[in-house]
């Protein structure tokens, strides 16, 4: 297996349907603009509230892609 290098950032998916659409949001809209996207880690849920009740479900994930190498 040949040397990689990766970078990671974070992106935050929001979902009025719960935190696996608010994950799924935030990968596929990443990946419209991020090529080789590998592993995203759950960081951090939460929801938003609105007039006592949840609007709202955030995830914040830590998504890795591959650096192209340029060869």
């Amino acid at each position: 297996m040949p040397d990689s290098v990766y970078r990671v950032t974070e992106v935050i998916g929001v979902s009025g349907e719960s935190w696996a659409a608010a994950a799924r949001t935030a990968v596929e809209t990443a990946a419209k603009s991020v090529r080789d996207l590998r592993v995203a880690e759950v960081v951090r849920q939460d929801v938003i509230i609105e007039n006592g009740q949840v609007s709202g479900f955030r995830v914040r994930l830590a998504i890795s892609f591959k650096y192209e190498s340029g060869d």
